[in-house]
């Protein structure tokens, strides 16, 4: 092999050195969680105190149609959308308020916390939960 095919052979293997990185990172390399999404909703009327949740759906249109049915009353609204974990409700005398968590017990602390704040006072009571998991 002469100095010109040796140069020539030194290049391709430099291009490939840098071309073969570029090529790691395509999208099927990407991490992808194995674990599909979940989604939940809760909905609520205040007014009759109707209540709804949809939750483990995998698409989160799913959960708010699910909670909206079950809540059963033509005003009921959806009032909070969570993915992968925990949600609550709870209501005051003026406010609700509600809030997503890793679990039941953080996604209840958090609502009650929310709304006692809302309400500035602590006679707020849980309305409803649901959990993805």
């Amino acid at each position: 092999m002469g100095a010109p095919a040796a140069f020539g052979a030194l290049v391709a293997t430099l291009l490939l050195s840098i071309a073969a990185p570029a090529a790691a990172t395509t999208k099927s390399d990407a991490k992808i969680s194995k674990t599909p999404n979940r989604f939940g909703a809760i909905a609520y009327h205040r007014a009759t105190q109707s209540w709804g949740v949809g939750y483990d759906f995998p698409r989160a249109r799913d959960a708010s149609v699910a909670a909206l049915k079950q809540c059963g009353q033509k005003q009921c609204e959806v009032v909070h959308k969570f993915r992968n974990g925990c949600a609550a409700l709870a209501d005051g005398a003026k406010k609700q308020a509600a809030a997503s968590g890793a679990t039941r017990d953080e996604a209840e602390t958090k609502a009650l916390r929310r709304c006692n704040e809302a309400n500035r006072a602590e006679n707020c009571n849980l309305i409803a939960w649901a959990c993805t998991r």
